[in-house]
């Protein structure tokens, strides 16, 4: 569905938090502001979320929900994940599907986009066509870092991630601490383990067409067959 012929107007940002991750959800934001309100947000020095300590993040998620004139967020749940790519659906495509939906309720005539495509010009391509933005002269700059390059896209990385951490900090409180919910930490990796070992399967809350979780089950399995 292509966006409606009303007038494009502002610079956006989109950006994700939660790509690798093996427990819960991918969150992608967009954030809109309009071209007065640019040098404001530039007077924050926002940044590249993963440079910022949570608090900072959420010192200025508020600063930036004022100066934006509209925030568009998609959150992907691990279950949604693993369906999809049972549908032989990759990663690449679920984040494509998600910028290009916000990228349609946005409509700016200037969006930076923080590319996951190994080659951004594709990734930029294929959300400017699929949107509809190119037919209406929107101008889509797609970069790898662009989160650490442009205060819209670090907006939306600031906004992505504040989001995602809420998210994790409700899933502790119904599963217990399990960590980050990244496969480098251990934390996460042992709750992934004992879950297993304790019930045979995994919450839904974990992603479990990931390949670490899968690394997990056949050690598992291969010292279960020792044990046998």
């Amino acid at each position: 569905m292509s966006p409606s012929d009303s007038e494009l107007r502002g610079v956006a940002g989109i950006d994700e938090a939660g790509r690798g991750p093996l427990i819960g959800p991918l969150v992608v934001c967009g954030t809109l502001f309009e071209q007065e309100t640019i040098h404001d947000l530039n007077g924050l020095r926002v940044k590249d979320s993963k440079m910022l300590t949570p608090r900072r993040r959420t010192q200025l998620l508020e600063p930036i929900k004022r100066l934006a004139s509209k925030i568009e967020l998609r959150s992907i749940s691990a279950s949604e994940i693993d369906r999809l790519r049972e549908q032989k659906v990759n990663l690449n495509e679920i984040e494509i599907r998600a910028f290009v939906s916000i990228a349609q309720a946005l409509k700016p005539s200037l969006l930076y986009l923080d590319a996951v495509d190994v080659k951004a010009q594709r990734f930029g391509t294929a959300v400017s066509e699929r949107s509809g933005l190119s037919t209406l002269g929107c101008k889509v700059v797609s970069e790898h870092k662009a989160d650490s390059k442009y205060p819209v896209v670090s907006a939306a990385s600031i906004v992505a991630k504040v989001e995602r951490d809420k998210a994790i900090k409700l899933l502790h409180e119904e599963f217990g601490d399990f960590g980050s919910g990244y496969p480098s930490d251990p934390k996460t990796i042992e709750f992934v383990r004992g879950f297993l070992s304790d019930t045979g399967e995994l919450p839904s809350i974990v992603r479990h067409s990931w390949e670490s979780v899968n690394r997990i089950r056949d050690e598992l399995r291969a010292k279960q067959l020792k044990l046998g």
